[in-house]
């Protein structure tokens, strides 16, 4: 290419200060530039952010089809990341206090004109029906009786709550549901996993005293924050979603609502905006916002403060001094006390993970292929060598040892959680082998030859868990680890645990 420089061509002799400080200067202005008879140079393209919906087919995790649209098909790589967001939940339950109950996908449709969603909701929902005539049920007033799928768990949990007699001091009581939920998107706005017909909801609804309101809400927006922080997803914002202009109840509860959510928001010490008028039918919310590798924000997990449905499902508990217990106010007068009376509880819906399928989303998109090993569908793989008996026999007893399988046929299995062990026993080239399962992602490689069978070891390239800035020398005692099956099944183990 002919370039041409712009600037003194000539030396710059000490003797002609004053008649060249004009060219002086010009010399930090130097540049290149092109010739006038050569074409410009390109700048580079920038790529383009990670799309879940190709990372999603390259990496096998889920497909679609026309006969469900906005409904994914989990693939098994997919559905091994589906099950570990849901048993990485379930494992902190324990200290949070919830208790799983498993509800109905249908129901009637006088339940959703109890809870207010068919007249507020009827949009969203499918209606069911039967085909049979024969089969169909009959309300009394001869009508063809019609269900519906549900689009939220809440009013199920209202029925579990309502089918026992409750006190003061059983509450709070905390109720988590991962039933699958359907809402008629329309057809035009369903996009890959974020925007879906069929989705779960980690969904859960605590039903509380007045008093205990701030306190929940607290708990709940650590658990969300301590649950961020895993995915290491990066910041998120705070969003308070006020009353919609269609809305069930009277301003007073609203305006106590929206309050106690403020007060909380305000004491959690993270910065928070407002949403106007964007709050559910039955009540204010705190909405947490991500964003994806595009740029653009979803609504992942929310937390729903709601004095409605408690009263159109008639919830109550008893407890002393009802008329202070309905304002979260407490008394010390033993007259006031010996007085019980029954209250309506505060319902708090909570999603931390809010819809699995969007924040699966945004995790694909996020990590772009390299997985955290406990989130990782493609976990380890064990290649050998060469495809002679002793070897591959070795192969498939350290695959058992790591997948729990006992050699005992007639005992049974003790899983060690790790599904994702694959062997690859082909008469490739070893370093063939070894590429392809890099290529792939898996977060171990173990390598298994004549001379580690009759050492009863493996050898272990484990330099995905490397650090971003580790240094060749720690690369490289990463690739060559020297483990027995126990050995790596422990190690591995240590590192599910971390979460690393």
């Amino acid at each position: 290419m002919l370039l041409r420089r712009v600037g003194p061509r000539w030396p710059l002799p000490k003797r002609f200060p004053v008649f060249l400080q004009p060219q002086q200067r010009l010399r930090p202005q130097t540049q290149l530039r092109n010739c006038s008879s050569c074409p410009p140079e390109q700048a580079t393209p920038k790529p383009p952010p990670p799309d879940h919906r190709d990372l999603g087919t390259q990496q096998e995790l889920f497909t679609t089809s026309f006969y469900s649209p906005g409904s994914a098909i989990f693939l098994p790589n997919g559905a091994r990341i589906f099950n570990r967001l849901v048993d990485f939940l379930r494992k902190q339950y324990v200290r949070h206090g919830f208790q799983e109950v498993i509800t109905p996908t249908i129901y009637k449709k006088a339940l959703w004109a109890k809870s207010g969603h068919l007249e507020n909701y009827a949009e969203d929902m499918y209606t069911v029906t039967s085909t049979s005539p024969s089969r169909a049920e009959v309300t009394e007033a001869g009508e063809e009786d019609e269900y519906g799928l549900k689009p939220m768990n809440c009013p199920g949990h209202c029925l579990i709550f309502a089918s026992q007699l409750r006190s003061y001091r059983d509450l709070p009581i905390r109720y988590a549901d991962f039933s699958p939920l359907h809402r008629n998107e329309i057809s035009g706005a369903l996009s890959g996993l974020t925007r879906v017909r069929r989705f779960h909801q980690d969904d859960g609804h605590i039903f509380c005293r007045p008093l205990q309101i701030e306190e929940e809400i607290r708990k709940t927006l650590e658990f969300i924050r301590l649950t961020y922080g895993v995915f290491r997803l990066g910041s998120y914002r705070l969003a308070l979603s006020t009353r919609p202009e269609r809305y069930m109840g009277d301003l007073e509860d609203w305006e106590q609502a929206e309050n106690a959510l403020k007060r909380a928001l305000d004491a959690s010490g993270q910065p928070w905006t407002i949403n106007e008028g964007d709050g559910a039918f039955y009540g204010p919310k705190i909405d947490i916002v991500l964003k994806d590798s595009d740029g653009k924000e979803h609504q992942t997990a929310t937390i729903q403060l709601d004095f409605q449905l408690p009263k159109r499902f008639n919830l109550e508990y008893m407890a002393p001094a009802p008329l202070l217990e309905k304002r979260g106010e407490t008394t010390t007068d033993p007259e006031l006390l010996a007085h019980y009376g029954p209250v309506a509880p505060v319902m708090i819906h909570r999603a931390v993970l809010g819809s699995v399928e969007r924040l699966m989303a945004l995790l694909i998109e996020h990590y772009n292929g390299k997985w955290p090993f406990w989130l990782n569908p493609r976990q380890a793989v064990i290649v050998t060598v060469n495809d002679t008996e002793p070897v591959v026999k070795w192969a498939q007893h350290t695959r058992n040892v790591l997948l729990g399988i006992d050699s005992d046929v007639d005992a049974p299995v003790s899983p060690t959680n790790f599904g994702a062990v694959d062997v690859d026993e082909s008469t490739r080239p070893l370093s063939k082998k070894i590429m392809e399962a890099k290529a792939k992602g898996y977060g171990v490689i173990a390598v298994i030859g004549l001379r580690d069978v009759a050492a009863g070891t493996i050898m272990v390239d484990a330099t995905s868990f490397a650090p971003a800035d580790a240094s060749e020398e720690e690369k490289k005692k990463l690739k060559g680890l020297k483990m027995t099956p126990e050995e790596l099944l422990d190690f591995m183990k240590k590192k599910v645990t971390a979460y690393a």
